[in-house]
C-alpha cells in the first residue's frame, strides 16, 4: 500500500541517443510507479512513455530525457530532447493501420487524458519537451 499519495515527487532518468534507452526507460518508470504504489498506473504509463522517448531517440540526434512527476492524483511523463523543432501531428487511430510514421503520438493522444509540447530555451540550448499526463482516481477504503 502506498505511503502517501498526495505527496508530490519528481524523477528524471537522462539518457543517450541510444534505442536501447527506450527498453530502460520503461523499466525504469515501472519500478518508480510500484514503489510509490501507482501500479494501477504502470501499463498505460509505460505505453505512453515508451512512445515519447522512442521519438525523442528516433528523430534527434542528441541526448534525452524523461521526467516523471506526480502531483495532485496526476502523473505527468515528459520526454525532452535537443531539437527545438515540433513534433509531427498525431495520426488519427482510425487511420494508423494505413501510415508508416506518426503511431505513437496518436496513441499518446488517445490514451493520455491531456497532451502537448513546448519548445524549451535553457542557458543558450534549445530543445522541446512533449508530455502527457494520467490522472489517477482512487476509490477510499470503508470504514
Amino acid at each position: 500500500m502506498p505511503e502517501n499519495l498526495t505527496e508530490p515527487w519528481e524523477y528524471c532518468l537522462y539518457i543517450p541517443n541510444d534505442l536501447r534507452a527506450v527498453t530502460i526507460s520503461r523499466r525504469t518508470l515501472r519500478l518508480i510507479l510500484t514503489m510509490h504504489g501507482l501500479i494501477r498506473l504502470v501499463d498505460t504509463a509505460e505505453l505512453l512513455a515508451t512512445e515519447l522517448v522512442s521519438n525523442a531517440v528516433r528523430h534527434t540526434k542528441g541526448p534525452a530525457a524523461l521526467r516523471v512527476r506526480w502531483s495532485a492524483g496526476v502523473l505527468r511523463l515528459g520526454a525532452w530532447d535537443a531539437d527545438p523543432e515540433p513534433p509531427e501531428p498525431p495520426v488519427p487511430l482510425e487511420q494508423v493501420a494505413d501510415v508508416e510514421g506518426g503511431r505513437g503520438l496518436g496513441l499518446v493522444r488517445a490514451c493520455a487524458d491531456l497532451w502537448g509540447w513546448q519548445p524549451l530555451t535553457r542557458d543558450g540550448n534549445r530543445g522541446k519537451v512533449v508530455w502527457c499526463e494520467l490522472a489517477a482516481v482512487y476509490a477510499t477504503p470503508a470504514t
